[in-house]
């Protein structure tokens, strides 16, 4: 909780207000209590909002229809003022946990705990329902967790509406909320679903988490057609004849339920009177109690009371569903302070020029780069060099293979792991040859041809694209696309993965599927990830891929407006420690999900600034999986790879999320190659053509080079040690991460 600011109101209706509890979508949240100690939450409205046409009378039918319901399970309103200058609620105070931070700190619920959750949830559906309203935004964020029972928001931070939805979408809700609680994480399907009998089968894999005495009544909450879904009325008798009890007292595992007592114990009505606070708990856990009565009363929930229109964005995952509810942190768009301890230093991004270590002009123009801390390749239309990453003098004999794309096919054919350079290319005889060359003598250690004879054993009529290389351990990949004429004379595109043994190139296996758009290898572990899109729009997905069983399909997760995100062939994801990360929602939202279970670990929602479309690029991670970074907008936000939380924000000096000087638009050009990072530095490119050295620690720019010769189509450049290499026509350019 923080402190009250100037210009912040001590009273509010009966209330002293002692703390500020957040800064919601309507209003300034605040801690209060009554003049006999009563805890309370009070959102007070801001002058525009209560000032659009119609606000007062949606306020006050919402205040009333909050009012209307009550139950074991529902957290009420307690009090409102909607003729006050500033209009006003307040939310009764409970103390407990919001049920996304219960589970992202202590896991999923046991099955015991899972029923009584379910029984709670129904039975407060079931109050709701039957006055003739509906919810609106049952989730994990609105539901609090405390040592007798779980609870749900009423006004303000749940959006009791009668005006959106339908009591079915609440129950998709409530069993998505089961279900996370289970699984740590939540469908994320969105819109009505093309084929319902693929929803229906991701089902049985999606919902095999729950424990039999839940699995088929919550799976049932979860179908397609709201029509089959239970009522709140039929999921309590299910429930009843199961012989589930409803919650009471020690229905949480021992370590949670401890952790809940600690927080109500620290904020007793009393201290809560007098403002002091009990010793022993942290300042971050105190913030989470209080949040418990009325931080989440500025969520997306709220807005359905207040906003213009008097409608409600659906939760993701049902129906006309908007994005996934989201972590209380968001970092980017929001002016974080840099001078608050609970925020995201931001940081100005404003470097003098970079001071170049050497320069060397060459006979061919590169197409692609690799590097090592020793040496530089460089692959032409005509020849592969290699140079002295210290002096760019010539360090190894050239070879006579060429590259067999343009740097703007969407290709990146070449990597260096272990002392050895892997490329995909052209030699003179052979087409599409994947090539290993000892990156201290130059020697090529082996090469096999990728391409396949055709169907009438003649020479290979595919045509190969959107491909690159990759090294995990002792596997080299190749993943791409090839599309194929059959006798018909019709092309079939698909996906493919191929592995080889990277001492020998020998052949391990492959796949190929239309569902293999865009593979990410990641350095470590036998789990691969394979996007992909789907026609008309419609939500894409994201999969795992087995390495160590021979690229056999893992678990899936659909993704609700994947757009551009997995229609190239490069990875448009990224891996850091056992997590795989990629953006979804509504394009605004980034996922963290374990490579192994694809159960969400975190996710982290981005606001745009200044009412700008959010515009969230590719993530890329550190070399040692710690952190997580994202061009969004005009930003470079790093984040922890542990729970998602922002470290830092590096921003553009004046410019728009939507302006021409962009991470974003750099992060998704056709090269793949927007950024990169060495020990301890990040690089990243902006739509300026420049190029950014900034401190991983810090978050300040270290230099920044611009060279208004290249492409388009993005920067032609690679990382060896500390050092980066940019090539610009004949010119490749050395340039220290320190700038020395």
């Amino acid at each position: 909780m923080e402190s009250l600011e100037a210009g912040d109101p001590q009273q509010v209706g009966p209330y002293s207000l002692i703390g500020r509890l957040g800064t919601s979508s309507a209003g300034e949240v605040f801690a209060g209590c009554s003049a006999d100690g009563r805890a309370v939450a009070v959102t007070v409205v801001r002058p525009e909002v209560a000032a659009a046409p119609g606000f007062r009378e949606r306020f006050r039918a919402g205040v009333g229809a909050a009012r209307a319901v009550s139950g074991d399970f529902i957290m009420p309103v307690v009090d409102a003022d909607p003729d006050a200058p500033s209009p006003w609620s307040a939310t009764a105070f409970v103390r407990g946990m919001p049920l996304r931070r219960a589970v992202e700190r202590y896991g999923q619920l046991p099955e015991p705990a899972l029923q009584r959750l379910a029984v709670g949830l129904a039975g407060a559906m079931t109050r709701i329902h039957a006055a003739g309203l509906i919810h609106g935004d049952v989730g994990p964020d609105a539901v609090l967790l405390t040592v007798d029972r779980p609870y749900i928001y009423a006004l303000g931070t749940t959006g009791i509406t009668e005006a959106a939805g339908s009591p079915m979408d609440d129950m998709f809700d409530l069993g998505a909320t089961v279900l996370f609680a289970a699984s740590g994480s939540e469908p994320m399907w969105e819109g009505a679903s093309e084929d319902a009998r693929t929803r229906i089968a991701e089902l049985e894999t999606v919902t095999s988490v729950l424990p039999s005495s839940l699995r088929e009544v919550i799976g049932g909450c979860l179908y397609p057609d709201p029509s089959t879904r239970p009522t709140a009325e039929q999921l309590i008798d299910y429930l009843d004849r199961q012989g589930l009890a409803a919650p009471t007292g020690n229905w949480l595992p021992s370590g949670l339920s401890a952790d809940i007592e600690t927080l109500a114990a620290a904020m007793p009505s009393s201290a809560v009177a007098s403002g002091t606070v009990g010793g022993g708990v942290s300042r971050r856990n105190l913030i989470l109690g209080l949040a418990g009565g009325g931080l989440l009363m500025g969520g997306v929930a709220a807005t359905a009371v207040f906003s213009s229109n008097g409608s409600s964005p659906a939760p993701a995952g049902r129906p006309g569903g908007s994005t996934p509810s989201t972590r209380p942190t968001s970092p980017s768009g929001v002016s974080p302070k840099p001078s608050s301890t609970d925020g995201p230093a931001l940081i100005t991004l404003d470097a003098p020029d970079a001071t170049k270590a050497w320069t060397s002009d060459g006979r061919s123009a590169p197409e692609y780069l690799g590097a090592s801390d020793k040496v530089v390749m460089l692959v032409t239309e005509k020849v592969t060099a290699f140079l002295s990453a210290s002096t760019g003098k010539k360090a190894l004999p050239s070879l006579n293979t060429t590259s067999m794309f343009v740097s703007d096919s969407m290709t990146v054919p070449t990597t260096y792991a272990a002392g050895v350079f892997y490329y995909l290319g052209d030699a003179p005889d052979t087409y599409n040859l994947l090539a290993a060359v000892d990156g201290t003598t130059g020697k090529v250690k082996w090469a096999t041809s990728m391409a396949r004879a055709g169907s009438d054993g003649g020479a290979d009529s595919s045509t190969y694209f959107a491909q690159y290389v990759a090294v995990n351990g002792n596997t080299v990949y190749v993943c791409g696309r090839v599309s194929t004429r059959s006798s018909s004379n019709s092309d079939t595109t698909t996906g493919y993965i191929r592995a080889f043994d990277s001492a020998t190139g020998k052949g391990l296996w492959k796949v190929e599927g239309t569902d293999i758009n865009n593979v990410l290898v990641p350095p470590s572990g036998s789990y691969l990830l394979a996007a992909s899109s789907t026609p008309k729009g419609g939500a894409g997905r994201v999969q795992m891929i087995d390495a160590g069983k021979q690229g056999a399909r893992g678990w899936k997760i659909p993704v609700p407006k994947a757009r551009y995100f997995f229609q190239a062939g490069w990875p448009m994801t990224c891996y850091a420690a056992g997590l795989f990360v990629f953006a979804g929602g509504s394009g605004d939202t980034l996922f963290a999900v374990d490579a192994a279970t694809g159960a969400v670990k975190w996710h982290q929602r981005f606001h745009a600034k200044s009412g700008d479309q959010v515009q969230l690029g590719n993530p890329f991670a550190s070399l040692d999986g710690t952190t997580v970074y994202v061009p969004v907008g005009s930003d470079l936000v790093s984040l922890s790879s542990a729970d998602g939380r922002s470290k830092w924000v590096a921003r553009l000096t004046g410019a728009s999320d939507i302006g021409t000087q962009n991470m974003f638009n750099a992060s998704i050009r056709v090269t793949g190659n927007s950024a990169r990072c060495s020990a301890d530095t990040v690089f990243v490119t902006d739509t300026a053509k420049n190029l950014w050295a900034i401190d991983a620690a810090t978050g300040k720019a270290r230099w920044k080079y611009n060279d208004p010769g290249q492409p388009d189509a993005g920067f032609k450049w690679t990382v060896g040690g500390d050092h980066v290499f940019i090539a610009s026509n004949l010119t490749l350019t050395a340039i220290s991460a320190h700038g020395q």
